[in-house]
């Protein structure tokens, strides 16, 4: 990606959310920045994409032909198959493998009723599944060739019932792509128009279902996510920016619109993806290397543990309830957000989510048409926020909160409204701390260990109680807290991801063919860095195997190393899996012989971050008290000051109770709470009566 020219300087980052699209422009050479909220616009998303936009190039009083680059976070995929409306889309498969959609697997979520549980409405149903006569063994030698008159029939079948976007997923493709290669040429020949999406490049590894599923889920969405990129490149194009749309990736990395068309299925945790990389690069100005992540936003809370610097990656990870085992920035999420719906059950207990109220109606507090009790109006009601939001453009009625709350929550269960919406706030920090677990305990990691970084619009309101839940003492609040995300996109790496399916015995290394594959996987990385005009000194590459003890069901990714194939090499790596399996289950099997099962290689081009100067002569804390407002904490009424976060200077301390305020998020202290401004902006708070810190950042 070439670098801006001296008069097209600015990049642009926007990220759609549930309630809001955050924009955030920024001159790469000087550093200086400019932010913008505006509602967003479902069903036409692009109309806030290109409104915000818009809106910030005001604020900085520049031209659209200023901005050399556009990188975007978007939901569109990810929302396509958890509310199943994306594209009808026809399956080719080998001949006797028609129901392994079907089939599946014999486990059932987490949360199921064992014996209620009913498997979901495939995204395919099986008359609109092809079996086509072919056949290629484990190796990827051809058994029975291709039946082209077969796949002919099916094309036209396809075609007569106006369905365009076809998934074909051969046995044993991962290890020979001619087969489906093939057939996508057959079927373009019958309907030029026909999105086809392969199963050896969308996932070329084994386990048939889910690179079915995998296969199937990016033809499903394909069409509306290449009309969507499209409808963003013509509103682009009339608004007078002619700069490359890069799209967030679910692996934290950015790639081109054209990457995207061809698999919209690696845009699926797009948006919480970019919100880590701008948690990891702001941690990195704060001096944090070990953290945990919690992102607030209307409808969800996004969790994901950083240590050393670098969030965990995982092939293991769903979307709704579908498998989705490519590569993802390891994120847990729930149904926790400042729009979670506050209800009473049946049996009279109070639950918070996963329901939300979203942009419309919204909570009652936004006058929008909203009339249930949710996060955000229980927090107004406290005290947490102030009366109006987004710098003051928009007023929120604390007595519509409190009248919700008082009629829904607090009547029907004879408690005060102070005490119903405390209790509001408790069910959904408790249902966070569950998710901040799973990331950290259910990993081998002590959550204690790490600082929290909470972000989104809602997350600096519960950062505080968060970190007394998990024992930590640190919060860090980044400077933007609520447009992290468009952040994390102005700081990206582009970034790409080749897989191969190599079954081999750790301790009888066949070093040829590992090193085949690698150099195969190296050299379609390397291309593709050439595609996106990456200059050598911007490109690096990693590699990774699969491995799992033998007659394990599952594997574990380890980093190769120095990317040399050795039995030396082979040896390392197996100390490098016994000691994550040891962490991970808390035992090791070094007697037991380690089986290799998938090689992986990571292709990343470096982009240049924007300038980053320190905070400019700002005023003392005392000064940027704006106004002061009744909170209630403990059983108490206390007076807390509001302060204008964008005022303070370096190395200010702000003691609780304190409201911190500023255009995209609101920042809470509650009593005993102490933040200090740091150099780069972020606010380090420290949290008493935690457990005592251990080592956290950087030496």
């Amino acid at each position: 990606m070439s670098p801006p020219s001296e008069t097209r300087t600015l990049s642009v980052a926007i990220d759609v959310g549930g309630t809001f699209t955050d924009v955030v422009l920024v001159d790469r050479t000087t550093g200086q920045s400019w932010k913008a909220k505006t509602p967003t616009t479902p069903p036409n998303f692009e109309t806030g994409f290109i409104t915000g936009i818009n809106k910030a190039l005001a604020l900085a009083g520049r031209p659209p032909s200023d901005v050399a680059q556009v990188a975007h976070a978007t939901t569109v995929a990810t929302n396509a198959i958890l509310e199943m409306r994306g594209a009808p889309a026809a399956l080719l498969t080998t001949k006797g493998f028609r129901h392994v959609l079907e089939i599946g697997r014999h486990d059932i979520p987490r949360k199921a009723n064992l014996y209620s549980w009913v498997k979901p409405k495939r995204p395919i149903p099986a008359h609109r599944i092809f079996e086509i006569d072919e056949r290629l063994d484990v190796s990827g030698q051809v058994l029975r060739p291709v039946d082209e008159d077969v796949v002919r029939q099916a094309a036209k079948a396809i075609d007569a019932q106006g369905i365009v976007a076809v998934a074909v997923c051969f046995l044993h493709a991962f290890a020979n792509a001619s087969h489906e290669q093939r057939v996508r040429d057959i079927l373009l020949e019958v309907n030029p128009a026909f999105m086809v999406s392969l199963s050896s490049e969308v996932l070329p590894v084994y386990r048939e279902f889910e690179r079915t599923m995998a296969t199937i889920l990016n033809a499903y969405v394909m069409p509306l996510v290449s009309s969507y990129v499209s409808k963003l490149g013509s509103e682009l194009s009339s608004n007078g920016i002619d700069a490359p749309l890069l799209l967030m990736k679910s692996s934290g990395g950015v790639t081109g619109a054209a990457s995207i068309r061809k698999a919209p299925i690696q845009t699926a945790l797009s948006g919480p993806a970019a919100g880590i990389v701008g948690a990891v690069y702001e941690a990195g100005l704060a001096e944090f290397d070990n953290f945990i992540t919690v992102d607030i936003g209307g409808t969800s809370a996004d969790i994901c543990l950083v240590q050393n610097g670098r969030p965990g990656v995982t092939t293991k990870s769903a979307v709704g309830e579908w498998p989705m085992t490519l590569p993802m920035v390891d994120i847990h999420t729930i149904g926790a957000g400042g729009g979670s719906i506050a209800r009473l059950s049946e049996a009279g207990t109070l639950t918070v989510g996963p329901e939300s109220a979203g942009a419309l109606p919204g909570p009652v507090s936004y006058g929008r048409g909203g009339t249930e009790p949710t996060v955000t109006d229980a927090h107004l009601v406290l005290g947490h926020l102030p009366q109006r939001l987004l710098a003051g453009e928009m007023k929120i009625d604390v007595e519509s909160a409190r009248r919700a709350i008082e009629d829904k929550v607090a009547r029907p269960l004879g408690m005060s409204v102070y005490e119903a919406a405390t209790g509001i706030l408790d069910v959904l920090n408790n249902n966070m701390l569950g998710a901040i677990r799973v990331v950290s305990v259910e990993r081998g990691l002590d959550p204690r260990g790490f600082a929290l970084l909470p972000f989104g619009g809602a997350g600096p309101l519960h950062g505080g109680d968060l970190a007394r839940l998990i024992g930590s003492t640190t919060v860090i609040v980044p400077p933007s807290p609520g447009v992290l995300s468009a952040m994390g996109l102005t700081v990206s790496s582009l970034r790409n991801e080749f897989a191969r399916t190599l079954l081999q015995d750790l301790n009888a290394l066949d070093v040829s063919a590992v090193e085949g594959a690698f150099e195969e996987m190296q050299a379609q990385a390397l291309s593709w860095l050439a595609e996106e005009q990456v200059p050598e000194g911007g490109q690096s590459i990693e590699w990774e195997a699969a491995l799992r003890y033998r007659h394990q069901g599952f594997e574990l990714s380890v980093p190769w190393g120095d990317q040399t194939v050795s039995d030396q090499s082979a040896g390392s790596l197996a100390e490098r899996f016994h000691r994550l399996h040891e962490q991970l289950y808390s035992f090791a099997q070094e007697d037991t012989p380690i089986e290799m099962v998938t090689l992986r290689v990571t292709a990343i081009g470096k982009l240049a971050a924007p300038k980053r100067t320190r905070l400019a002569a700002g005023k003392r804390a005392a000064e940027t008290i704006i106004g002061r407002q009744e909170m209630y904490v403990n059983g108490q009424i206390v007076s807390s000051p509001i302060y204008d976060r964008s005022q303070l200077a370096e190395g200010e301390v702000v003691e609780g109770p304190a409201i911190l305020q500023q255009l995209d998020a609101t920042t809470l202290l509650k009593p005993g709470e102490r933040a200090t401004v740091h150099p780069f902006g972020s606010l380090i708070v420290n949290i008493p009566n935690a457990a005592p810190e251990l080592p956290n950042k950087q030496a």
